[in-house]
């Protein structure tokens, strides 16, 4: 089958590479129909995730048609449409009973290897390292998916791919960065990243009854989305005024009651001098990640407030504002996104018309065109702001 891989830093090409095969009696087989290129693949894409391979097939938002079953697997049947979520995650262990599926405790055979990194594993992810499993990705013509009688979700014939396929993550993703706000009518939310991640965070805080929702990015095209997709009210071009500033206007001095981190460990900064030494950090391997955004969300925050972060963060930070944390009484809620848990309530909302989340794409491409995709997705060309992949 032809698959997009992972070749190198900055490099990936569409290979031919082995069909799937049934291992376990609870896998299912799935021939992919629509698959997208994720922000959290171009942390790959950069070289910032470690124990990446050559030839690694990438991908973990992807969706299909199921063509074979293991003996196991009893609520799905050959023909069947289904959505795939990104964490692989057994239903059974003790966090998958919490529905913390995305630190499932059973699907990550490579758990020693995240341990001495991140102190306990995570859950298996498709095509993100062998860190986390090494499972290949979707971002091909078929796929293999473990634990099949637990994670994908049936979509029933006539509903569009792209109206479903962001259930796999970002749609989900979105949702629980607002939901971990405990948003309530009349709170200010403000967003950083208005990538497709920050795009359903806004609209889902929109859902949950925010009254205003501030969109902070530096791409125009990005933010004119937020405002007329995604319900933003105000948007911040951090490039033009201060985000600072800008949130302190906004709310009178107070500040958001919710701050949302959607963008994490690729940050940019405003401030030419920090921003280098942030990357000057990064590429010596000093610290992983450039924290900016969360050292603003932290600066800015009111009293008491929460710090959503669903950007992804791969390891350690500098400059982390422990002080402003403590001492002000903020609190954080992080995690991979448990996809599981949102399925159906999500599904039930595009169904009823709340929401089509087909709203953020921007650009749809064959599979073969998928080195492209990356690099424009990478570099912001032609206003891009989500690729779908067809195989």
């Amino acid at each position: 089958m032809r698959a997009n891989c992972w070749t190198g830093k900055n490099s990936v090409e569409v290979l031919d590479v082995p069909d799937p095969k049934i291992l376990n009696s609870r896998d299912a087989i799935v021939r992919i129909t629509s698959a997208a290129i994720c922000g959290s693949d171009l942390h790959l894409y950069d070289g910032f995730i470690p124990t990446m391979r050559k030839g690694d097939v990438l991908g973990h938002e992807f969706m299909g048609e199921v063509v074979e079953t293991g003996p196991a697997v009893t609520n799905l049947s050959v023909g069947d449409r289904v959505v795939v979520p990104f964490p692989i995650a057994c239903g059974r262990c003790g966090a998958c009973e919490q529905g913390l599926y995305s630190v499932c405790e059973d699907s990550n055979p490579n758990a020693p290897i995240a341990e001495k990194l991140l102190g306990r594993s995570p859950a298996g992810i498709f095509g993100y390292s062998h860190m986390l499993g090494g499972y290949p990705g979707g971002q091909a013509q078929y796929a293999r998916v473990p634990f099949a009688d637990v994670g994908p979700i049936k979509i029933d014939d006539g509903i569009p791919d792209e109206q479903v396929l962001f259930l796999s993550d970002i749609f989900p993703t979105g949702y629980m960065g607002a939901d971990m706000c405990d948003i309530t009518p009349g709170d200010v939310v403000a967003v950083w990243g208005a990538g497709p991640v920050g795009q359903f965070a806004m609209a889902s805080a929109r859902l949950m009854g925010a009254e205003r929702i501030i969109a902070i990015d530096r791409f125009d095209y990005r933010l004119r989305i937020a405002a007329e997709r995604a319900g933003a009210t105000d948007v911040v071009n951090y490039e033009q005024v201060s985000t600072r500033e800008a949130l302190e206007e906004i709310t009178a001095g107070r500040g958001p009651d919710a701050c949302i981190d959607a963008v994490g460990m690729e940050a940019h900064h405003d401030l030419g001098p920090l921003h280098a030494y942030d990357r000057v950090k990064q590429a010596t391997r000093a610290e992983t990640d450039r924290p900016h955004v969360l050292r603003e969300a932290i600066m800015s925050c009111r009293n008491g407030g929460v710090i959503s972060v669903i950007g992804v963060y791969g390891g350690f930070v500098d400059k982390f504002p422990m002080g402003a944390f403590m001492n002000r009484s903020l609190r954080m809620r992080t995690g991979q996104c448990h996809v599981h848990r949102y399925l159906e309530p999500l599904l039930g909302l595009i169904m009823a018309g709340d929401i089509d989340p087909s709203f953020v794409i921007t650009h749809r491409m064959s599979l073969d065109d998928a080195p492209r995709g990356y690099e424009m997705f990478r570099n912001k060309e032609d206003d891009c702001l989500k690729v779908v992949l067809s195989p």
